[in-house]
């Protein structure tokens, strides 16, 4: 039986960070049911379906389209291609297949370059697919909570927030003060203060929470408020990771990890549906810590080089990996349960999608750390995938020498003419907005 976690009314994110701390403490050490086995054919197969559909969304990255019927006829190809290769590949149904493709987030995806590149006239292609990411993110939060599916000024303002500060605060080239000291004045900016922003890059940031404040009134939905402030303070704590030469329990790395990753999908949520039942913060909190444990374990390479603590960055080298992945596991089982906590009847196909797809992201992450694992760990995982682990990284590098391609395309739908969001017009552009445009 699937055991479920705490439940207390309103939980802090401190408390929320505790309960799922110690949820993974509980979990066993020992492999769990993975579910169905795929035989090798059976797993050649479904490769040749997910290299078809690369090589054809590659050749259409390769050709920038020049007329908005030539822009439409590329979304329904790629469209097409993905329902196939979800039918083939990941048995998804059509009712799955219709919850992310007549959600709307196709149209959104062209929507949000335009309005991004008319934020910012100097923002980047890869910088806005960076956001886009995000944008999709919380419209699959707005269809599992039975709202539409929009660009919000709330989902458009988030969203934007992560190239603004995360790659601001992640560059070498500026001095730990000048981070520093944005962080602090963005701490008061997000408490409702009255801030002057220190250069244009600052007044972007003010303004994309500036949106924020025009969707959701301060006085009636302090939780969104207090969401942001904790991610904000789960980001600065996460600084502590950057220190090599920590020995074990002289930082806490789990708590850390779970607290940015969940704390950031928490505030997704309440930017969506501006107030959440305790159940569905705790899932939402349980979900994104899910997701940053799988960029932990899929970046454990990386990070023991540039020196980062994560669990598995501190363990590889010194012991094997397969416990503490094996008690992920377990915890995605146990966070997954509490889907349960939205119960709109249009979500279920989405639902069913995000269970699936929870252990799918973990044992992918598996394939990527492979170094780190015993064969024996790898062959036993990888029968459990719909791909195997050789297959994906050929995908993987083949996409990853597609980046300038999709910079461009992201480029091309962000200077293509049509409307813009109403939050993006003057005069209802925040102030801070107005002047770094002008």
């Amino acid at each position: 039986m699937t055991e479920h976690l705490p439940h207390d009314p309103f939980p802090s994110m401190d408390q929320l960070t505790r309960e799922l701390a110690e949820t993974w403490w509980r979990c066993k050490p020992s492999l769990p049911p993975l579910g169905p086995r795929y035989p090798r054919r059976e797993q050649a197969k479904r490769e040749a379906h997910l290299s078809r559909f690369v090589d054809e969304a590659i050749g259409y990255l390769r050709r920038t389209p020049s007329s908005q019927a030539e822009r439409d006829a590329l979304q329904n190809r790629l469209a097409e291609g993905f329902a196939d290769l979800g039918r083939q590949t990941l048995e998804m149904t059509e009712a799955q297949i219709s919850s992310l493709l007549g959600s709307g987030m196709l149209e959104i995806g062209p929507a949000f370059c335009r309005a991004a590149r008319a934020f910012d006239p100097h923002i980047g292609g890869a910088e806005i697919y960076q956001a886009l990411r995000n944008v999709w993110a919380m419209n699959g939060l707005q269809a599992l909570a039975g709202l539409p599916v929009a660009l919000t000024p709330s989902v458009f303002a988030y969203s934007m927030l992560y190239p603004y500060t995360d790659n601001y605060l992640d560059d070498p080239a500026i001095a730990p003060e000048e981070k520093r000291g944005l962080n602090r004045r963005l701490a008061l900016r997000l408490q409702g203060q009255a801030v002057a922003p220190a250069n244009d890059h600052e007044a972007r940031i003010y303004a994309l929470v500036g949106l924020i404040e025009g969707e959701h009134e301060r006085a009636a939905r302090p939780q969104v408020y207090e969401s942001l402030l904790a991610i904000h303070r789960a980001q600065e704590k996460s600084l502590r990771l950057l220190d090599p030469a920590a020995a074990p329990y002289e930082v806490d790395v789990l708590g850390i990890a779970l607290e940015k990753g969940g704390a950031s999908v928490v505030a997704d949520g309440y930017l969506v549906a501006g107030a959440l039942t305790p159940e569905q913060a705790r899932f939402l909190y349980g979900w994104g810590a899910i997701l940053q444990l799988v960029d932990d374990l899929q970046d454990v390479e990386q990070d023991r080089r540039a020196g980062l603590l994560t669990i598995f960055s501190q363990a590889a080298g010194r012991w094997p990996l397969e416990r503490l992945t094996n008690r992920t596991l377990h915890l995605v089982a146990q966070v997954m349960a509490g889907l349960d906590a939205f119960p709109a009847p249009d979500a279920a196909p989405l639902k069913e999608l995000m269970a699936a797809s929870a252990v799918r992201l973990l044992l992918n992450a598996v394939g990527a750390a492979r170094r780190r694992y015993s064969r024996r760990y790898l062959l036993t995982l990888q029968a459990h995938a719909p791909f195997r682990y050789a297959a994906l990284r050929r995908v993987q590098r083949r996409l990853a020498r597609e980046r300038l391609s999709l910079a461009r395309m992201v480029e091309h739908y962000a200077d293509a003419p049509g409307p813009l969001p109403p939050f993006l017009a003057e005069p209802a552009l925040p102030r801070e907005a107005q002047a770094s445009r002008a």
